[in-house]
């Protein structure tokens, strides 16, 4: 009987949700607001998407518009324009993810390599700043510097002898999209690069002295520490990003719009507004956006099985 005793298992005992409310009640307040967010701009929009399969009249409402199944896809399927806004998604998003992924990285582990704190720290604030600026401030600040005659880097490369007319980085469609894509991994740099310092500072310090003893140089300590050691970070951004490929941001590609790069500027957010929102067909916006998120969400499961395959946790 004591032996039993002995053996037997001692279980805390369960608390009540009212205790975890009382004893952390200030983190949920913190977490109430983003919570209600969330479920009120994501979740209860959910009703919403019944207008993709809806001829949708703002003046009839659900209850009086007619329902019309898959024609408003049929109809987008066939159209010129969303097949040429697609490709040019596809491409465009997918030149993003190839240049603009790796720079954080890059930017992160030269970051933690920069031993004087002072110049570390200043170098942070300014690869993040970019970050909380709109579309917009940034556009203003690329046409200031692009311009033809009166740009800086036009006046910078004519003073060097490396030209003698202006570039028109911002007016012709190919120099258009090179300028548009170094400013978008600009822009959007600095926040990757948080989330991969914040990975590089979660490796063991002892790993890096151990390898220092050993006799690895910098370069190797990066190679065989650093970049395993972020592999998780790095796979699970990959993921996500893979999601927003079929994305496209209106602000960015309206800042940067112009009548002379229509043929590479015209994406699936501005045939959105102006084939969707601007002409009142709501159905045909909706339908758009329910075909963006179905094809991100394939990506983000065959991307998340493709790392499971190859040994990694995924996200689900």
């Amino acid at each position: 009987m004591k032996k039993q005793e002995k053996n037997k298992v001692f279980l805390p005992p369960k608390k009540s949700i009212m205790y975890y409310i009382k004893k952390d009640w200030q983190l949920y307040v913190l977490i109430a607001l983003p919570l209600l967010f969330v479920i009120l701009f994501k979740y209860a929009a959910y009703p919403g998407l019944r207008m993709a399969f809806m001829d949708y009249k703002p003046a009839k409402g659900y209850a009086g518009s007619d329902w019309v199944g898959f024609e408003i896809f049929q109809k987008i399927f066939r159209d010129g324009d969303f097949i040429r806004a697609l490709k040019n998604s596809l491409v465009f998003n997918f030149l993003d993810l190839l240049v603009g992924f790796p720079v954080p990285i890059i930017l992160a582990i030269l970051l933690n390599e920069l031993k004087f704190p002072r110049f570390k720290k200043t170098s942070q604030t300014i690869l993040y700043l970019p970050h909380f600026l709109s579309w917009v401030i940034v556009a203003s600040v690329g046409y200031t510097l692009f311009k033809p005659e009166t740009g800086l880097i036009n006046i910078l490369l004519r003073n060097q002898g490396l030209i003698q007319e202006g570039i028109p980085f911002l007016t012709e469609k190919y120099r258009w999209a090179v300028t548009y894509l170094l400013i978008g991994v600009w822009q959007t740099m600095g926040w990757g690069t948080i989330i991969y310092l914040a990975a590089i500072t979660g490796i063991s310090g002892e790993l890096y002295e151990a390898a220092t003893v050993d006799g690895a140089n910098r370069f190797r300590r990066i190679w065989h520490i650093t970049l395993p050691g972020i592999k998780s970070t790095t796979i699970t951004l990959l993921i996500m990003n893979l999601g927003r490929v079929m994305g496209s941001n209106f602000e960015r590609l309206d800042s940067f719009g112009n009548v002379q790069v229509r043929d590479f500027q015209y994406q699936l957010a501005i045939y959105v507004y102006e084939k969707g929102l601007s002409s009142g067909n709501f159905s045909r916006a909706t339908a758009v956006g329910l075909f963006q998120s179905l094809v991100g969400l394939l990506l983000v499961l065959l991307a998340d099985k493709f790392a499971k395959s190859i040994g990694e946790d995924g996200l689900i």
